[in-house]
């Protein structure tokens, strides 16, 4: 009888206990939690091609209407012949509407389109080349840089871990990896730094006669009075970097690259007496006054530092 008993209140306790468990807690997974945790998906992605981070963008100008590539030289301080170099541009009087022209020397030689890339060589491993590609030359750079050989000079030879080692030495005493690195564009030249002294030129009126209108924004420059054919000197020494008609509502012009930071202008010439690449001396007569594109006799005269206009009247010598 007791043990009946027992069994019963054993079997009611069971009972009771089945109908107050707490179903197991349930955790809800994230879909960036499922994505680290899939090998396939946390594999980074790969872009043919494209670089992980944006390059710099080159400084560039874009080409309104009217204006040719010596005005846009002029506007930046630049060698008119360098910023067509930069621009691959063959003629300089040939530039539209909308063009951009890189206004800084590339850094770096660019890559072909279309070029293959060559994986580098790992002693004792043979380097795959493109199906479309020819086999290196024995001797020459791209055999050096690939360490590819199919066999000797005028010799074919079966591939054999002998044969490509006997290669590989070969290639070694040769000296076919140094002439390799023959065969690498070197980058472009940076521009040159700007020095501390740059800043201190020894400025000299450019012509004799009365200021007929004083530096403003607009005209970015001044004015000087005179007679047909007086003297044009050079305000300091310098480089002609320009002589010509190539900027309209100058007339004949003369440029002159004093350094690094410094240009002069002198317009409205009726003769210009020097040459491009010419180097001249301060005082030294450069060109002949007139009134070319411009209604009276008179030199237009600018400073530009950096390109930028400055107030000729703040650096020249009280007169």
């Amino acid at each position: 009888m007791k043990l009946h008993s027992a069994v019963i209140l054993l079997t009611v306790a069971l009972i009771a206990g089945c109908s107050t468990r707490q179903p197991a807690p349930v955790v809800e997974r994230k879909p960036a939690d499922i994505a680290r945790s899939t090998p396939a998906e946390s594999k980074p992605s790969v872009t043919s091609g494209a670089a992980t981070t944006p390059a710099a963008t080159p400084r560039i100008h874009v080409v309104q209407k009217g204006e040719t590539l010596i005005a846009v030289a002029l506007q930046y301080g630049l060698d008119y012949k360098e910023l067509a170099a930069w621009n691959n541009i063959e003629n300089v009087n040939l530039i539209h509407v909308g063009q951009e022209l890189r206004l800084a020397a590339p850094t770096q030689a660019a890559v072909p389109t279309g070029a293959v890339a060559t994986p580098l060589p790992v002693a004792g491993v043979p380097v795959a080349r493109p199906i479309d590609q020819p086999a290196p030359v024995a001797g020459t750079a791209d055999a050096a840089g690939s360490a590819l050989k199919t066999g000797p000079l005028a010799v074919k030879l079966p591939y054999s871990d002998k044969a490509l080692a006997d290669l590989e030495a070969e290639a070694k005493s040769g000296g076919g990896p140094a002439s390799a690195t023959a065969a690498t564009p070197a980058p472009a030249a940076a521009p040159a730094a700007t020095k501390p002294d740059d800043e201190k030129i020894d400025w000299a009126w450019p012509a004799k006669g009365k200021i007929l209108a004083g530096y403003t924004e607009a005209s970015k420059g001044i004015d000087i009075a005179g007679t047909l054919n007086a003297p044009v000197l050079a305000a300091a020494d310098g480089k002609v970097m320009y002589s010509g008609t190539g900027i309209r509502g100058y007339g004949k012009l003369v440029i002159l690259k004093h350094n690094n930071v410094f240009l002069s202008a002198y317009a409205h010439n009726q003769n210009i007496l020097v040459k491009e690449g010419q180097d001249v001396k301060k005082g030294q007569k450069i060109a002949e006054m007139g009134a070319t594109d411009t209604d009276q006799v008179k030199l237009h005269f600018e400073i530009r530092k950096q390109g930028k206009p400055v107030d000729p009247a703040k650096l020249l010598p009280a007169s």
